[in-house]
């Protein structure tokens, strides 16, 4: 393990290239995974978990638990609990609730609105940040925090290799693609 602090950045064309983004997160992704999202309303965050759940194999409606607080899903590749801190005072909820025991769980853990209960995450995860471009598109910068670990590296590499990046090199936010389900090069992620 090394600390480190990795961003890239990549074009969302699409509610099926945020999907694909998620997808690809959950097909990486390993037991211990803390991503903590950020982005204003209706930038993507819930449709990012439902392309996670449905690469963990998790079935089931993933809404936002915004009511709820968090919400566990099982029956997949690994569990995935996903925590929405949107309403104020999230902070002490959390807390009641167990929170931290759920962030070092064996499965994936997701926090929407996570910069609101920011000192409360543990320092080494994976910050997703979705923002409004356009009508039809986002930008997301993904930024690996604190020490990286193999599930963070394992993560990382699938990022840099399904956007066309090298190791050690950012992508280029308007040329980089990622391969579609069908093998064809995807217009959705840029």
């Amino acid at each position: 393990m090394h600390d480190t602090h990795t961003a890239i950045e990549a074009r969302l064309l699409g509610e099926d290239a945020t999907l694909d983004l998620g997808r690809l997160i959950g097909e990486a992704s390993a037991a211990g995974l803390v991503l903590a999202l950020e982005g204003d309303l209706g930038c993507g965050k819930t449709t990012l978990v439902r392309g996670i759940a449905e690469a963990l194999r998790i079935d089931g409606n993933v809404a936002s638990p915004t009511y709820t607080l968090m919400q566990t899903h099982t029956g997949g590749r690994l569990p995935l609990v996903h925590f929405d801190a949107w309403m104020e005072g999230r902070e002490k909820a959390l807390l009641a609730d167990g929170a931290d025991e759920f962030l070092q769980s064996d499965g994936i853990s997701v926090v929407e609105w996570a910069s609101r209960v920011e000192e409360w995450l543990p320092s080494d995860r994976v910050a997703v940040h979705l923002h409004h471009e356009t009508l039809d598109s986002r930008r997301v910068v993904i930024e690996f925090m604190g020490k990286t670990g193999k599930t963070q590296e394992r993560l990382l590499g699938s990022l840099r290799a399904a956007l066309g990046t090298p190791p050690g090199e950012e992508p280029d936010p308007g040329t980089a693609q990622r391969s579609g389900k069908d093998g064809a090069n995807s217009p959705h992620l840029e």
